[in-house]
């Protein structure tokens, strides 16, 4: 399940050292709903990684201190660092192969 998250929690998840895979997204971005299934998809299969999406009109704070520009932007997280980002829509075995890499 893909949680929605604010800055608070999209920082606790980080904080928490768990693998995280966070989208940042707009309700306005068409690429960001095309990937919203693939990643419910992949967090099914994914049970132990936390998925959270961040929407960047809501939570500028954020997005701004990490500098986001463009979205879809999905970040991997790792023992509490960022291990790796994707950028734009991708298909559920991509997005799963970034995902093995956490665990």
């Amino acid at each position: 399940m893909v949680h929605e998250m604010n800055t608070a929690a999209f920082k606790a998840a980080v904080a928490s050292g768990n693998p995280t895979v966070v989208d940042f997204y707009a309700t306005w971005c068409g690429p960001c709903k095309m990937l919203e299934p693939i990643l419910e998809q992949v967090s099914e299969e994914y049970p132990t990684v936390t998925f959270g999406r961040v929407n960047v009109d809501a939570n500028m704070d954020v997005a701004a201190e990490l500098g986001i520009e463009s979205i879809p932007l999905v970040l991997f997280f790792k023992d509490g660092k960022q291990a790796d980002e994707m950028l734009g829509f991708n298909t559920a075995p991509i997005v799963a192969a970034r995902v093995e890499k956490l665990l």
